[in-house]
């Protein structure tokens, strides 16, 4: 029986007063790999930042990795994004520290204190994304490939069953692309993680077929085409 980590029903999501998607209806189930479509403009962020509680949802029912989104207490914002992967396109590295630092402060600011159990953790998700030997390196040592795959291993840090990817392939090579691909998709399939994706990357889309929502004018549409624009 499917067990849903996203659970959307007649949601208004609005960025400030201005209503960008209108009746969200939408359920993605644990290790289900999802795409997000669309023009830019058209929801696609928005929807990403309401899932993980960055823009507040005031009308209609949200349940995120067992959270209820809906007018979410700011204090309780932190324990969501414990449970959930956030993989961002500009790949968000802290440039004054190295690889190690980096995904320790993400530990720490989510409640790690105990430095060895840290330490196997880092090592552990350096290994998942294959970088176990790059954990000394400052981030400009890395190619942009390699960034990419920290930042998915800063995802990874607390065990999340979702992984919300915001445009992780925008900034690479298609070579690049398809290692950071096989790699998201080797996570959902191997750790049962849920994985949404926003993209319009259609190239990647096409190599790497999935379930695709679409936002256009200012809707959800489920199992959508793609039309080449």
């Amino acid at each position: 029986m499917p067990e849903p980590i996203i659970e959307i029903s007649n949601a208004n999501i609005y960025q400030g007063d201005n209503l960008v998607l209108q009746d969200v209806n939408l359920t993605v189930n644990k290790g289900e790999f999802v795409y997000l479509v669309g023009k830019t403009g058209t929801g696609k962020s928005s929807l990403l930042k309401t899932l993980y509680g960055e823009l507040t949802l005031t009308e209609g029912q949200a349940m995120v990795a067992g959270f209820e989104i809906r007018n979410i207490d700011w204090r309780k914002v932190p324990y969501l994004r414990r449970n959930l992967g956030v993989v961002f396109q500009d790949f968000q590295l802290l440039t004054d520290r190295n690889v190690n630092d980096n995904l320790k402060f993400v530990l720490k600011a989510t409640g790690w204190t105990d430095n060895k159990l840290m330490d196997e953790k880092i090592l552990d998700v350096l290994d998942k994304v294959g970088l176990k030997a790059k954990g000394f390196k400052m981030p400009f040592e890395l190619s942009g490939g390699e960034q990419q795959r920290i930042d998915i291993a800063r995802a990874l840090l607390n065990s999340p069953k979702l992984i919300l990817a915001d445009e992780p392939t925008g900034n690479l090579d298609p070579e690049t692309s398809d290692e950071i691909m096989n790699l998201l998709f080797h996570i959902c399939r191997d750790f049962n993680t849920a994985i949404v994706m926003a993209t319009h990357d259609y190239i990647v889309v096409q190599k790497f077929p999935a379930r695709m929502i679409r936002t256009e004018r200012g809707k959800v549409i489920d199992n959508a085409t793609i039309t080449m624009e």
